[in-house]
């Protein structure tokens, strides 16, 4: 086991989630989020704990997307297996919102998990990518 080619795969992973989570939040959808759910937004983010999600989720990503796909050369199936991890991560959330909190907009968590499978596949993707550009783990 080479601890480096895991650290690698893990920083292809996270860093393309980031990138595209910062585009999305930072710009594309940032004002749809303000709209649906401004009244409950922090005037400033809490950068600590968001650090936490994005050092804990390509973990998850990395374990249950990337690595079982084994010495399976295409990106594809790690990709698929991100987009489902994504989606039963992001649902999980946005469904117990709409479950136990007032007003939540049915319309924002529909497109959170849409995005949330998405940017998952596309970053198993990636690390998949560097899983076979590194060797085998």
């Amino acid at each position: 086991m080479n601890t480096m080619k895991y650290l690698q795969i893990y920083g292809g992973t996270a860093g393309v989630m980031l990138v595209l989570d910062i585009l999305w939040l930072g710009f594309i959808a940032k004002a749809w989020y303000q709209q649906g759910i401004g009244h409950l937004m922090a005037s400033q983010p809490n950068l600590a704990i968001g650090a936490l999600f994005y050092l804990l989720f390509p973990v998850g990503l990395v374990i249950f997307a990337v690595l079982p796909t084994g010495d399976d050369p295409s990106w594809t199936k790690a990709a698929l297996m991100g987009a489902l991890f994504g989606f039963f991560a992001y649902a999980t959330y946005d469904i117990t919102n709409l479950a136990t909190l007032r007003d939540w907009p049915l319309k924002l968590s529909i497109m959170d998990v849409v995005w949330g499978s998405l940017v998952s596949g596309l970053a198993a993707g990636a690390g998949k990518a560097v899983q076979i550009h590194v060797g085998h783990v």
